[in-house]
């Protein structure tokens, strides 16, 4: 399942986020790699332990518990805090898997990674190359998306960052424990979400619709790790 969340930032946020990354120290990105992926990683990114980068993050996180579609899609149970990272000319990302679990720097939490994220803060026109490429079972999806714009899709998934041509391709990501652990099964809730969403906003409130969505809330109920 590969969902595109239009907008979680606002043009405002991104060129805030963009001004402070722009004045902060980059490393080697292999540094929150795992064995396999540093043989793939080639990129920079903002080390973890950087308060500048906390902050950012939480303007991140905020606006993850203010939207909507994300709360519908994610049905979040965890979130590892977000993370940066940039693209300069020559570098890419090879084909790899993420990590099954993440651990949070300083902390004894331990976050699954069911969802993988990437919230784009460079356009499209900024780079050339530098495409998201994710497999999974209905095929291969190139992904880049207007800054602002973020993309989740199974952690489980091959995915792989083209090399950038041009340019510069910044991004933050991050993953996500749902409390829905199977993915089947949060596809289908999100699907049924959406649904209900819609025929409330064109019929309005229903018995049917009441029904539906307690049908909802009651799978929920039954699946949710909480």
């Amino acid at each position: 399942m590969m969902i595109r969340i239009p907008n979680l930032l606002s043009p405002e946020q991104v060129a805030h986020v963009r001004g402070v990354l722009a004045g902060t120290d980059w490393v080697d990105g292999k540094v929150t790699a795992g064995a396999q992926s540093a043989q793939a990683k080639h990129n920079l990114q903002v080390p973890e332990s950087v308060p500048a980068a906390r902050a950012l993050g939480e303007i991140i996180l905020t606006a993850l518990g203010q939207n909507e579609r994300f709360t519908s899609a994610a049905l979040a149970k965890r979130v590892f805090p977000p993370l940066f990272n940039r693209y300069d000319a020559g570098m890419s990302f090879d084909t790899h898997i993420d990590n099954s679990i993440r651990f949070v720097k300083g902390t004894n939490i331990r976050v699954r990674t069911d969802i993988s994220a990437t919230l784009f803060l460079t356009d499209p026109e900024e780079y050339d190359g530098g495409e998201l490429v994710v497999e999974d079972t209905f095929g291969t999806h190139e992904v880049k998306l207007p800054a602002g714009d973020l993309v989740i899709y199974s952690a489980t998934s091959r995915h792989n960052v083209t090399p950038v041509t041009r340019g510069s391709r910044w991004a933050s990501f991050f993953w996500i424990q749902s409390m829905i652990r199977d993915e089947a099964a949060r596809a289908m809730l999100f699907d049924l979400d959406e649904a209900i969403q819609s025929l409330r906003g064109k019929l309005g409130d229903s018995d049917e619709l009441v029904t539906l969505t307690g049908l909802y809330h009651n799978l929920v109920r039954r699946w949710a790790e909480a």
